[in-house]
């Protein structure tokens, strides 16, 4: 005879172990190029003032935030060069990465300017641990290869006048990402001379011819460029 009752049974359902909740910390590679800390500060230097000098300890890379800078060296004999002109959003100083231990150039300030310092261990250790601020500084620093084999073409091939007129057009900073600046901090002739590998009375006369042709105009202490200066460089 089947007994009417019911006999409870009890199942234990085995408890999961707890897993730790790990949250993912989200690198931002604006705030960090925007902001001061650990091995890294914000400096601000006036128009004419020295960065750091051609022979100096190399010990940081350098973030331009405002202003802009010129890269310049000098040989044995005191003739200077320029060998770039940098704007916000540039590095330079990027050599204590790849083993140097003194700076190659001289950084000068062309305007009021503010830069993020970042101490050269600091930068390693970013550049291994953050994959976006890796890859933002790689993209880059081939991107600035790439303008350097362009200088150089453009040295050996191109007439002085289509040199000072490409030189102009990239300080505005023509076919970047986004809208190109339709201004420039006024640049003195003697540093676009040394630019392009001329003269200054070579510079000042195509200055005026620029000018004379509406590509580009002056107010302010502000050299403005026109994208009709283009047609310079495309002409045969």
């Amino acid at each position: 005879m089947v007994s009417s009752a019911v006999r409870s049974v009890s199942v234990q359902v085995p408890r999961l172990p707890k897993r730790a909740i790990r949250r993912t910390r989200v690198f931002d590679a604006k705030q960090f190029l925007d902001s001061t800390g650990l091995g890294r500060k914000v400096a601000t230097f006036g128009k004419k003032e020295t960065v750091f000098a051609q022979g100096s300890p190399a010990k940081h890379v350098i973030y331009i935030q405002e202003g802009g800078m010129k890269l310049s060296v000098v040989n044995q004999s005191g003739r200077e060069a320029v060998v770039a002109i940098l704007g916000p959003g540039d590095f330079f100083g990027e050599g204590c990465l790849g083993g140097q231990t003194r700076c190659m150039a001289t950084a000068t300030a062309i305007a009021p300017t503010t830069v993020l310092v970042i101490d050269k261990n600091e930068m390693i250790r970013v550049l291994h641990e953050e994959h976006e601020f890796s890859d933002r500084f790689i993209t880059y620093m081939l991107a600035r290869n790439i303008r350097v084999e362009e200088d150089l073409i453009d040295q050996l091939f191109n007439s002085s006048e289509k040199r000072l007129a490409r030189t102009l057009l990239l300080l505005a900073r023509y076919g970047a990402p986004g809208d190109p600046r339709k201004s420039l901090p006024k640049v003195s002739q003697e540093t676009l001379a040394e630019m392009i590998g001329t003269t200054r009375s070579r510079v000042n006369f195509f200055m005026s011819k620029f000018r004379k042709m509406g590509f580009i105009h002056y107010t302010k202490g502000k050299i403005h460029i026109d994208n009709s200066l283009l047609s310079v460089v495309l002409h045969d």
